[in-house]
Formats: structure tokens, C-alpha cells, sequence
């Protein structure tokens, strides 16, 4: 190490700075890591370089592969994806081919075959990938995608924390239009976040209050939190997908559909809920001139239709699909797979509050009856981790490895289930028409039966699950339904997962409650160094793990992709699509 770059550095740095500083010089945190942390707290570039420089080859690294960092992006190379290194691609999440500036090619259009909306197009209370997709085009963030799948500057260009971590301070990006006319201003953000917080949006609620935002100037926005957050600009990113910033007009219940605007690259010139959607340049985007003309977006909730789609040559890129379903794409020659290894996951929830879950033997009975590396295997090809009944993902930077995996022990379930009385247990399992949802009820039921568990599949359309089960966001999406599986898309940290899911949040399907778990996840949302984050999710996983108010059998791949005949096309690990930079191949 050299000593003197690295004094040189603390000097100039503030206490969450020397803290990552220290954690990165003793190799308790990745390089990679002490990258991300380092721009999410608002360190310099130049002061970031100058630590690694320092530190050179005596810090440690790590194999584990941070969210959002990996991509494949050919076909005949799809079955290393997820694996540093592979394939010819150069940012993460983005398609190979980058050409020089200048030499671009203009025009044309991308057709992109996509889930369906279930719901609203209103930016604050969407609740599925569909809509995060379509509003994505048009509105922005304050962070936005990062060149390595983190978040970076859009909306913001840069941010900073007071010295305890309960203010944080962005400054905006100038010179930045709406759609429909006027100046983009810290009053839009200010208007947007109280819309936020009276819709309970999952990332921030309990985070943010009414009038935490105060306009310093029109471009500098200053957040008041109600209690320290290292991680505050996770909640304002494109990895919290209602936080895209709308403008003071757009109130709440505002659907883009009926009301199209934004600052982003595409404007929305049609929408048709059951067919699809159309984009044309946003000639004033304050990010230049898009190299395409526009964006077809083709609607289907069936993977094989768009699989069809892609390879029939009815569409040309395709936002998510998973390898039971889509393996055909995996191997075309003609096609880039993106793989990013994420957080993205399913939670079997399991109501805490009724008899039929209340005793906790049984939901344990349950999770032993799991065949993890199966789902792993069968389901993704590999393509995926598994997952110990908590939402926090083994690559992520705060992960306790220390707390024992659940292991498929069938014998063990039995017992459970006997001590509990519950033998000859019998439950209906709801679940959504999505993806490999159907396949992983499937295999629920055939695990759970081996244990002695009868257990009745309802699988429905999104349209029919989603109204029932979210029918509004109080008190909880449930539905009233006491067993099922529901999607959960990644999330670059646990923040979203924890409180919604966990923390008596909107999303609580388990109704689940606990007062040393919120204990604990009020210490990890105020940590400011990676120690106490580290601790702070240690007991959460532990007390997730025992209590099981949700089965989370595995965290797995964004797979997405678009034809060799385009380029530069991004996609964030929670399953957006962004077209800005993107063109025709040649």
C-alpha cells in the first residue's frame, strides 16, 4: 500500500468516506463494492482512483458477482453468462457493438415484445415490470442506470450526504424540458416524493415524510429523512421504479396513458393496453438526439408467443424471458442474450395471521420440503442462486453467509408437520400465468406432497391475480388469500424487499410482524458503515429464515435480449429496457 497517497485521500474525506476507505483498505468489502458504495455516498471519481491506486494489490477481491455487473451478450456464449468475463460485451446489461461517435447509424425502429401492463400506467402505484417499462421510456429518475449496472447520474447529476446521513442534497441537471413544455425544476421532484409518500410507496415509506423535500433553488433539491439512510439513493434510482420524477401537474392517479409526458428519450404516441404501445423521438431530450426513430412495444404474457414473436421476426428485442420457455433463444446465432445476475425472485407467502400458517412449525414443515437445486436446475439451467427464505441476495455486499442454508429434508417436514397436528395438511396455492411461475407451483406441489402436504394449484392470468391479489395498497396486497406466489423484481439493495414485504410495508402479503426483526431493519436503513450494515442484515436473515412468513427458493437472472440486427440497447437487472443509445447494427 502506499501510505502516502492513501493519508492523502482520508484528509480530504468525510466520515462515511473514510469509513468505506478503511473497509476497502482491509478487504472487508470488493473493489467493485467500494466502487458502488462509493458513488451511492457521493465520493469523487478522482478520490475513488486515487484509493484503489493506493491500496494496489493488497486488497483482496472477491468471486462473488455484484447485481446488475454481468452480461452475455452473444448466443453462442449464453451458457457462461453470469460468470465474470464472459462473452464479448462491454458495459454491464448492455448489447456489444459499440461503434465511434459519429459513425452511428440513424433511423429505424425497434419492436419489443413485453409483458403486459396488469394495471395503471400511473407512475406512483404500478406494480408490475409491464408498466415500469413503458413509463421508463418517457419519464426519468434522479439516478439512473450506471455504466456498470449501478446507478449513476440522470436526473441528478450528483448527490452528497450531511455528516450523519439524514439529509442528502442533488443537484439537478440543467436546462432539462418536459414534453409538454417548461423548465424540469426541483418543484417537480419536491411534488413527486409527496406523492410517494402518500401513496406509501414501499422504498420510501417510513423513510420520507410530507414536505421532506425542500426547493433550495430550482435545481438543487435538499431530502430531510426522518432518521439516517447510507443508502438514500437506491430509494430515488431506477431500481425503485415508481420514483421516476413527474412534473407538479401530474397528481395523484395521473395515468401516462391519458397524459403523456416526461424528460426522457421517447415520446408515447399510442397505447392500447391489450396490444401494445408506440414511441417517437423526443426531439428536446436533453440527452441528444436518439439514434432510432422509435420504439414498438408488442404486448403478450405468454413467453413462447414472444419467443415466437422474436424468432418469426415479429419483434426484435424481448424485455424478459426465462430459460423454461425461452431456451430457444439461448442457443440462436442470431440473437445477443443480456444475462445480469440479480436479485429478482419469488416469495411464497404464507399468511402468519390465520390458522392455517399461523404456527410456525408448519411454514418450516413447508420449507423443508423445498427442493432448491432442483428449481435452480430444472427451471433456469443453472441461470439463477439459491435462496435461504430471505429476500437478501448472496452477491449483494451486506449478505451474512454465516446463517445455515435450509437443506430439502422431507423426514424432518414430517415430524414438523406431526408435532404441529397438522398431518394430512391441505392448502390452495394461488399464483400467476408468468414466466416460470407455473413450472415452480408445479414443483411446489410435487415437493410438498412428498412431505405429506396436499397441496390445490390456482394458477390465473396476471390480469386476475393481480386484481385480486393487490386490489388496493391498504392495508396489505393479498387478496385475502392465504398461500401464494408472487414476482419480485431486483432491487440493487434489499431496502424495497425489507420494508415492504418484511417490515409491516404495503406488500405484506404474510402479514407478518415482528418487533426484533423492525429493530433490526431500522438499524440497517440508518447504518452508515458497512459493519453495521453487515450486522443489521445477519439478524434480519436469521430471524426471516426461522420465522419463514414467505419460502424464497432462489434468486435468479434478468434474461433479456434483442436480434444481432441492433445495438447499444440497456437493460437494468430489475428488467427495464432503454433505447436511448441504441441503433440499427449496421
Amino acid at each position: 500500500m502506499d501510505f502516502n497517497v492513501f493519508d492523502k485521500a482520508r484528509r480530504s474525506s468525510s466520515n462515511h468516506e473514510l469509513d468505506l476507505m478503511e473497509a476497502f483498505a482491509q478487504g472487508r468489502i470488493s473493489r467493485r463494492g467500494f466502487m458502488r458504495r462509493g458513488a451511492v455516498i457521493g465520493m469523487s471519481v478522482p478520490l475513488m482512483s486515487a484509493v484503489i491506486a493506493a491500496c494496489g494489490s493488497s486488497v483482496s477481491t472477491t468471486k462473488a458477482t455484484t447485481p446488475g455487473s454481468v452480461a452475455s451478450t452473444t448466443g453462442s456464449s449464453a451458457g457462461s453468462a453470469g460468470t465474470a468475463g464472459s462473452a464479448a460485451g462491454s458495459a454491464a446489461g448492455t448489447s456489444a457493438g459499440t461503434v465511434a461517435s459519429g459513425s452511428v447509424p440513424q433511423g429505424g425502429t425497434i419492436r419489443v415484445a413485453s409483458q403486459t401492463p396488469s394495471k395503471t400506467l400511473d407512475p406512483i402505484t404500478m406494480i408490475d415490470l409491464g408498466a415500469y417499462g413503458i413509463v421508463a421510456q418517457s419519464f426519468e429518475f434522479l439516478c439512473a442506470l450506471g455504466k456498470d449496472g449501478d446507478i449513476g447520474p440522470g436526473l441528478a447529476t450528483d448527490w452528497k450526504p450531511n455528516a450523519d446521513g439524514t439529509e442528502w442534497t442533488f443537484n439537478l441537471r440543467k436546462g432539462v424540458k418536459w414534453q409538454n413544455g417548461g423548465d424540469f425544476t426541483a418543484a417537480d421532484v419536491a411534488a413527486t416524493v409527496d406523492r410517494l409518500v402518500e401513496a406509501k410507496n414501499a422504498g420510501i415509506n417510513g423513510v420520507l415524510e410530507k414536505g421532506a423535500v425542500t426547493v433550495k433553488d430550482p435545481n438543487t433539491a435538499v431530502f430531510k429523512l426522518k432518521s439516517a439512510n447510507g443508502l438514500f439513493p437506491y430509494l430515488m434510482s431506477v431500481y425503485n421504479a415508481q420514483t421516476v420524477i413527474t412534473p407538479v401537474s401530474y397528481v395523484t392517479g395521473t395515468e401516462m396513458d391519458k397524459k403523456p409526458d416526461g424528460t426522457g428519450p421517447w415520446k408515447l404516441t399510442k397505447y392500447d393496453k391489450s396490444t401494445g404501445a408506440t414511441f417517437v423521438r423526443n426531439d428536446a431530450w436533453w440527452g441528444g438526439k436518439t439514434p432510432l426513430d422509435s420504439v414498438e412495444w408488442i404486448f403478450s404474457d405468454d413467453v413462447g408467443t414472444q419467443v415466437s414473436g422474436i424468432q418469426g421476426g415479429a419483434a426484435d428485442a424481448i424485455v424478459q424471458f426465462s430459460v423454461t420457455g425461452g431456451d430457444a433463444l439461448l442457443s440462436d446465432p442470431n440473437f445477443n442474450v443480456i444475462a445480469v445476475q440479480a436479485a429478482n425472485h419469488r416469495q411464497i407467502w404464507m399468511r402468519n395471521d390465520t390458522a392455517l400458517f399461523k404456527n410456525k412449525a408448519i411454514r418450516q414443515a413447508f420449507a423443508l420440503s423445498l427442493d432448491r437445486e432442483l428449481m435452480v436446475s430444472q427451471l433456469f439451467k443453472g441461470k439463477a442462486d439459491v435462496a435461504n427464505d430471505h429476500p437478501i441476495a448472496p452477491f449483494l455486499a451486506y449478505f451474512d453467509s454465516s446463517v445455515p442454508q435450509r437443506k430439502r429434508d422431507v423426514e424432518a417436514a414430517k415430524k414438523l408437520l406431526a408435532t404441529a397436528g397438522a398431518t394430512g395438511f391441505k392448502a390452495t396455492l394461488n399464483a400467476p400465468k408468468l414466466q416460470e411461475i407455473p413450472q415452480l407451483a408445479a414443483l411446489v406441489q410435487t415437493n410438498a406432497k412428498d412431505a405429506g402436504m396436499d397441496i390445490t394449484l390456482n394458477v390465473e392470468s396476471t390480469d386476475t391475480f393481480y386484481d385480486e391479489w393487490c386490489k388496493t395498497y391498504t392495508p396489505i396486497c393479498d387478496g385475502g388469500q392465504d398461500f401464494g406466489i408472487v414476482d419480485y423484481g431486483h432491487r440493487a439493495t434489499p431496502d424495497v424487499f425489507l420494508s415492504a414485504a418484511y417490515a409491516t410495508g404495503t406488500w405484506n402479503s404474510a402479514h407478518f410482524s415482528n418487533t426484533e426483526f423492525n429493530t433490526a431493519f431500522a438499524k440497517y436503513q440508518s447504518a452508515l458503515t458497512v459493519d453495521d450494515h453487515k450486522a443489521a442484515c445477519k439478524t434480519m436473515e436469521t430471524i426471516a429464515n426461522d420465522e419463514v412468513p414467505y419460502a424464497i427458493p432462489y434468486f435468479y437472472y434478468n434474461i433479456s435480449g434483442h436480434t444481432k440486427k441492433f445495438k447499444g440497447v440497456e437493460v437494468s437487472a430489475l428488467g427495464q429496457m432503454f433505447f436511448g443509445k441504441a441503433s440499427k447494427a449496421s
